[in-house]
């Protein structure tokens, strides 16, 4: 009766709220998008959508098929991950989600392992900062997340999601090279109330104001800025400083860049988080494998 591909794209529909985010997101044509609506409709032989002005709304069927969908994909996505597990590791897929440092530094040495070992194993890679990352694992939509806590925020994670802790990243300041402070192997946070500060991810950014606030300062953030080249283009150029992780020193790419650690010592704690029930799928099991060695090589970062 159902066409798995069209059971995909109603979920996504509905998840994204119209046709042509569906079609953005699943990388279709909206005509498409709409094509396999239609046929999906004609399948259950009554609508799914009602438009009410501007917006789109599930009919009482859509509402129905929806709180199904979910569990459909999660059989057939399992069932997938099975079948490629029969074969012996020969085949087999594994969707992970990383945040940039960790996708330029883990995950690369984790998948040149991972391919020459095992070749016939794909990992299809997404990328995505806490908490976002770990919902999404919840949610279905990959079988492997690599987020990172820190101590001093209440965080919440998912009750239905498993932690394997893989490193504690040690936080640095990155300044110019000529900054007064890059002359020392560590620096006080509190010494550096007056400068002018570059704020990173959302997580990041919140325990950032968090050590500050501790030391009896607000910080002057004068920029802000998801994108790890952009800081180390702003520290490069003299306009701000910024506290970013340790994994970050591995890919500076500007030499008028330097980091050091901070006074006392101030880590975050990475860990990857899957599914219970996908600790037992071998070809997650062994990236996860792989992903502890990458992590075990950079301890002390």
């Amino acid at each position: 009766m159902f066409d798995s591909r069209h059971i995909r794209t109603f979920h996504e529909v509905v998840r994204a709220g119209s046709y042509s985010a569906a079609a953005r997101a699943l990388g279709y044509t909206q005509p498409a998008i709409t094509q396999q609506m239609k046929a999906l409709e004609r399948s259950v032989g009554t609508p799914l959508f009602v438009r009410v002005g501007r917006q789109m709304r599930l009919t009482e069927a859509g509402e129905a098929l929806q709180r199904h969908a979910g569990i459909i994909l999660d059989q057939i996505s399992a069932a997938q991950q099975q079948m490629s597990a029969i074969t012996g590791l020969r085949a087999g897929r594994v969707r992970m989600c990383a945040f940039p440092s960790a996708g330029a530094t883990l995950v690369p040495e984790a998948l040149a392992r991972l391919a020459a070992g095992h070749p016939g194993v794909r990992v299809e890679l997404q990328e995505a900062e806490p908490p976002d990352s770990m919902r999404r694992v919840a949610d279905g939509e990959c079988d492997i997340t690599l987020a990172f806590t820190y101590p001093g925020l209440h965080e919440q994670v998912p009750d239905e999601l498993v932690e394997i802790p893989l490193m504690e990243d040690q936080l640095t300041v990155l300044m110019p090279t000529g900054h007064p402070m890059a002359r020392r192997r560590a620096v006080r946070l509190a010494e550096l109330a007056d400068e002018r500060w570059i704020a990173g991810c959302l997580r990041c950014r919140a325990n950032f104001l968090h050590e500050c606030a501790e030391l009896g300062f607000a910080p002057d953030v004068a920029f802000t800025t998801d994108d790890i080249l952009v800081v180390q283009s702003l520290v490069a150029e003299g306009l701000g400083i910024a506290m970013m992780p340790g994994l970050v020193l591995s890919f500076l790419v500007h030499r008028k860049v330097t980091g050091r650690a901070l006074d006392p010592a101030s880590r975050r704690q990475v860990s990857a988080y899957v599914l219970r029930e996908h600790l037992d799928i071998p070809a997650t099991a062994l990236v996860l494998d792989e992903l502890k060695t990458a992590a075990a090589n950079r301890v002390g970062c």
